[in-house]
């Protein structure tokens, strides 16, 4: 089972939301522990959770969601979708995006689709020396603009920088916003430290989960779930620590998303 923090991360939805669903009925924790009181899930409620992210998206309200969780199935989730449109197309401009989410998710149902399976390894991470830079950001996808700063901060200073970056995210639970991250290009050789751009050497991990994510960024989601039924498979690690990831082919370096190949990287330790 899992502790709120490690579901938060597993299923990237924050601790508050999780708590909300606890609060409304809409998902309780699998079990209580009756003596520190805290809430613990298992990753067979991740589907559940899922449908609730998927109806609150598309604007059901908690007691729609509710109804809709009881009753589930292909043929009322379309029907209810159907209506959900009618009533956003009345709607100022600012809706036209859900009415988007709409349209994917009712062919998503119509043609069956099977989530991607990601094979979990683990390996040793060695200490890296790096140049990098850390912020706190207004949210993840903020993280694009850090590496444009690196970028301009490298070119200025005649820096090279490496192939193989990766980015540290230091929140150890899944965050809406006030994202702490951290982003790291390898270097050949140790500097001075300027503002925000900081040389020093990255903890050395010796039990790191890591999972290669195929295509769209879209996919990492599946990715967690399934670092979820992994780690509830192998009870006798647990998750310790920031976790990484590294975007070995992305859009610098690849004109078609499904091209893309991202690694995921989790620090775990034994029980």
């Amino acid at each position: 089972m899992f502790k709120i923090g490690e579901f938060s991360k597993l299923t990237q939805v924050s601790i508050r939301m999780l708590r909300y669903y606890d609060e409304t009925g809409l998902l309780k924790p699998a079990e209580t522990d009756k003596f520190t009181s805290y809430r613990l899930y298992t990753s067979e409620q991740i589907p559940v959770l899922n449908k609730i992210i998927f109806l609150r998206d598309l604007g059901f309200n908690v007691s729609e969601i509710s109804n809709m969780l009881m009753r589930w199935s292909d043929e009322l989730i379309v029907k209810q979708l159907e209506h959900k449109y009618l009533e956003i197309e009345s709607v100022i401009k600012a809706e036209q995006e859900r009415l988007s989410k709409i349209e994917l998710a009712k062919k998503d149902i119509k043609q069956k689709k099977i989530d991607i399976h990601y094979n979990v390894s683990i390996k040793a991470i060695p200490s890296y020396q790096v140049l990098s830079l850390r912020r706190i950001v207004p949210d993840y996808y903020a993280e694009g603009q850090l590496w444009i700063e690196m970028s301009d901060f490298a070119k200025k200073n005649n820096i090279p920088i490496s192939t193989e970056t990766f980015t540290i995210y230091h929140d150890l639970d899944y965050k809406e916003r006030d994202v702490d991250i951290e982003i790291c290009s390898p270097v050949s050789q140790m500097s001075r430290s300027i503002g925000d751009f900081t040389y020093h050497y990255t903890e050395a991990v010796s039990n790191m989960a890591c999972t290669m994510v195929y295509g769209s960024f879209n996919n990492i989601a599946l990715a967690y779930r399934a670092f979820a039924k992994w780690l509830q498979e192998h009870n006798q690690y647990k998750m310790e620590g920031q976790s990484r990831q590294i975007v070995h082919r992305g859009p610098w370096n690849e004109e078609y998303a499904d091209n893309y190949l991202i690694e995921i990287q989790i620090p775990l330790k034994k029980v």
